[in-house]
């Protein structure tokens, strides 16, 4: 058996974020990677030009050393975690029926069973952890703009509720922030047809060329969406990918960029 405990700071050989949800159930373990800690060089390291932990490897970034970084990690969890095809779209997988080396396309992964881990990449778009109090389904979504626009959030929801579970806690974990994540018109457009009130999340932002930009707040945008459908309680959402520098991957800031993994699982017996 892979090592597990509560500590998952004092676990990993690795910073980690854990979430800041209250109220999670006891049997779950759940983080989001930092850029430290691995043997990735150049725009994949970390901010000081030292190696860094990408786990991405649709980067180009050096396989070999994205391979090494993904054994530090499965090092450190109950089972190998089996990546996603992410695509900003809406899919949602079930864990038990990931394959190695499958394209396995989807957003989101839920879990019933122990051990069984669920993951996914990010580098700027809001990862969003999820579990029922009782602890018996987990789940992790990709949700950049699209996908949150799409239904990725809700689709998770409703997966895990056709599951037989009815509370829900979710945790935002790091991503761009309101304060930095310029969009165009086509952005807050996407949006107009299924959040009311959406104006509050974007703010006019003077351009050089004229056109129109706003501001998003994807936390924002992220907790009503969750709201709406029953999920009360979502914590996080206190990060910026793009102004942490030193903790954290942006393809915003950077253009060419390493990828964060936010992971949740039950714990095994």
């Amino acid at each position: 058996m892979k090592p597990d405990s509560k500590d998952l700071t004092a676990l990993a050989p690795f910073p980690v974020v854990l979430p800041s949800w209250q109220h999670a159930p006891a049997t779950v373990r759940a983080f989001t990677t930092t850029r430290h800690g691995g043997v990735s060089l150049g725009p994949y390291g970390d901010a000081t030009g030292s190696a860094g932990l990408n786990l991405g490897d649709h980067v180009n970034d050096n396989l070999a050393a994205v391979k090494q970084n993904r054994d530090k990690l499965n090092r450190q969890l109950p089972s190998d975690v089996i990546f996603l095809s992410q695509v900003h779209g809406n899919i949602i997988l079930n864990a038990a029926d990931l394959v190695v080396g499958n394209t396995n396309i989807g957003d989101a992964v839920l879990s019933t069973q122990a051990g069984q881990v669920c993951a996914v990449l990010t580098a700027d778009c809001l990862p969003v952890l999820f579990t029922d109090v009782a602890g018996t389904v987990v789940a992790a979504a990709h949700a950049g703009w699209r996908g949150l626009a799409g239904g990725v959030l809700q689709n998770t929801v409703s997966a895990m509720r056709n599951k037989g579970v009815q509370e829900i806690i979710a945790w935002l974990g790091p991503a761009i922030g309101p304060q930095e994540f310029e969009v165009g018109r086509d952005v807050l457009d996407a949006f107009a047809a299924q959040v009311p009130g959406m104006q509050t999340y974007f703010k006019a932002k003077a351009s050089q060329d004229g056109s129109e930009k706003y501001l998003a707040d994807l936390y924002g945008l992220a907790r009503k969406l969750l709201n709406d459908i029953g999920v009360s309680q979502v914590a996080g959402g206190e990060r910026c990918t793009v102004t942490e520098v030193g903790q954290f991957y942006s393809y915003r800031r950077d253009g060419v960029s390493g990828r964060m993994a936010s992971l949740i699982w039950i714990a095994p017996d």
